[in-house]
């Protein structure tokens, strides 16, 4: 097990990020460490107990760090002789250009996914730290939604979504909730994206990190809630009526094109979200607005036929109706408007991509 002080790890850190020729992963590495050890070290010294607690968080973190880096034990044979080196040091230059090609793109992700996965976690379980029933409260949240939706659009209104058919008291509350749960997926990452980069300030200004991926831990959080709703959604459905449909299993093939979509948009708007501080409060507006004029509460046949079209340029309308076929219905998801859906999802990304990779350089100066 690797074992470092927090002034070894200052130290050989310190060193390697003034040197050239060294590997990306160490300067990464080792540049987030030494973020932290700066951190930790200048801190002032409180109670006993609360820097107990510092310290294992500091250690936590370094933990994570070589977990992530590739979990090497050992410094590599440039990392040891960096101290010799010190003169050919050159600093890092933070306004050099970004590549923003689509294999760049895809080798980030790729390459950073241990990362990614260690920091969507450590934010999951962060999110329900001290509370009392602590990660469970992913798995009650929705089923409270469920119950609340069931008593008073069943019971109290007696609502019925129309289809046609024997539509049940508990039917309503169903197709809704698939509706809520697409909506919900869309809306978290996007009231999230705008803070993404001020919420992580330090990763901009003292770390070479790659923050490009931090769009992709809010959507790995959000999804992880997405799924969950979607297990109690499986759950009530086979309460409700004794079966479910063999085609739920086509859910992540419908889900997959607005994550891409959402992956893009959040690029953006993290990026934005820098510059312009307002943006915060304006997405958050917009994604409630969004939920009324998405077939959330509603069926999109219920529509007049010329406004139907208009309704199909909602991003949710169309993934919505196909959550729906597949998870209520029983049908097979259309797979040519999947496809179209996916390649404007793609592009829209790439295109979130260049913009974030243009005006990152300009993140350490704003913040």
């Amino acid at each position: 097990m690797l074992r470092l002080t927090s002034f070894d790890a200052c130290d050989v850190s310190s060193n390697i990020l003034n040197v050239q020729h060294v590997s990306p992963k160490d300067q990464t590495y080792s540049g987030t460490v030494f973020s932290k050890c700066n951190e930790f070290n200048g801190t002032k010294s409180p109670a006993p107990l609360v820097r107990r607690k510092q310290v294992n968080n500091f250690i936590g973190d370094l933990t994570l760090l070589r977990n992530a880096s590739g979990g090497q034990s050992k410094p590599s044979q440039r990392t040891q002789s960096v101290s010799v080196s010190m003169q050919k040091a050159t600093p890092i230059n933070p306004h050099g250009r970004h590549s923003a090609s689509p294999i760049t793109l895809i080798s980030s992700l790729w390459r950073n996914r241990t990362l990614a996965l260690q920091l969507t976690r450590r934010e999951v379980v962060g999110r329900y730290r001290g509370s009392v029933l602590g990660l469970a409260w992913s798995f009650f949240n929705p089923v409270l939604m469920l119950l609340v939706y069931t008593f008073f659009f069943a019971v109290i209104f007696k609502s019925r979504w129309g289809t046609g058919g024997t539509d049940s008291k508990t039917d309503f509350a169903v197709i809704l909730f698939v509706g809520m749960i697409v909506h919900g997926l869309f809306a978290e990452i996007l009231n999230r994206s705008p803070r993404l980069i001020l919420d992580n300030a330090n990763y901009v200004k003292k770390v070479v990190f790659p923050i490009e991926i931090l769009p992709a831990v809010s959507i790995g959080v959000a999804l992880f809630h997405a799924i969950v709703s979607l297990g109690v959604l499986l759950i009530a459905f086979f309460i409700f009526n004794g079966f479910i449909h063999w085609t739920a299993v086509f859910i992540p093939l419908v889900l997959m094109p607005l994550i891409i979509l959402s992956l893009g948009a959040a690029w953006f708007l993290a990026s934005l979200g820098v510059y312009l501080r307002d943006v915060a409060q304006t997405i958050g507006l917009f994604t409630t607005v969004l939920m009324f004029l998405s077939p959330v509460f509603y069926p999109a046949t219920s529509l007049p036929e010329a406004i139907r079209p208009w309704l199909m340029l909602n991003p949710l309308t169309f993934i919505i109706e196909q959550a729906r076929e597949v998870m209520i219905w029983g049908r097979l998801p259309d797979l040519q408007g999947l496809s179209i859906y996916t390649l404007c999802a793609v592009i829209i990304a790439w295109l979130g991509f260049i913009w974030f990779q243009k005006t990152k350089k300009g993140f350490a100066d704003v913040l």
